[in-house]
């Protein structure tokens, strides 16, 4: 039997206009503690986009997205918030925030392949 990993994830949301609460899934984290994993899997659909907001601008847009991975992943160019802890980033990235790029709430699981449940997910819920 293989092991059994307890993660959590959350569904990343471009939120174009804050103030109209309407939001586009557009990616997924996924992070498991016992198994120091963290991954996001992301795709900005510009067409879907558009049909909220005419006036955004896709190219910062990708960029910030970029840039939350960056921090999930630790990468060294991610600022000092790409230098905390595992968890912590998973934390910072999941809290709750006013922006153009949201999350959901973080939700639990189990899983045997952390990899192939993150494409799961990515596929189910963005894709």
């Amino acid at each position: 039997m293989q092991e059994q990993h307890l993660y959590e994830y959350a569904v990343i949301r471009v939120v174009p206009r804050v103030e109209r609460e309407e939001f586009l899934n557009v990616g997924v984290i996924l992070f498991c503690k016992r198994a120091k994993f963290i991954k996001v899997l992301f795709e900005i659909n510009e067409g879907k986009l558009r049909l909220f907001s005419n006036d955004l601008d896709v190219e910062q847009l990708t960029l910030n997205v970029q840039a939350f991975a960056k921090v999930a992943h630790g990468e060294k160019d991610a600022g000092p918030i790409g230098q905390f802890d595992l968890p912590s980033r998973f934390r910072w990235l999941t809290a709750l925030r006013s922006s153009a790029i949201q999350t959901s709430r973080p939700h639990p699981g189990l899983c045997d392949n952390l990899d192939h449940t993150t494409q799961r997910l990515f596929e189910d819920l963005v894709l």
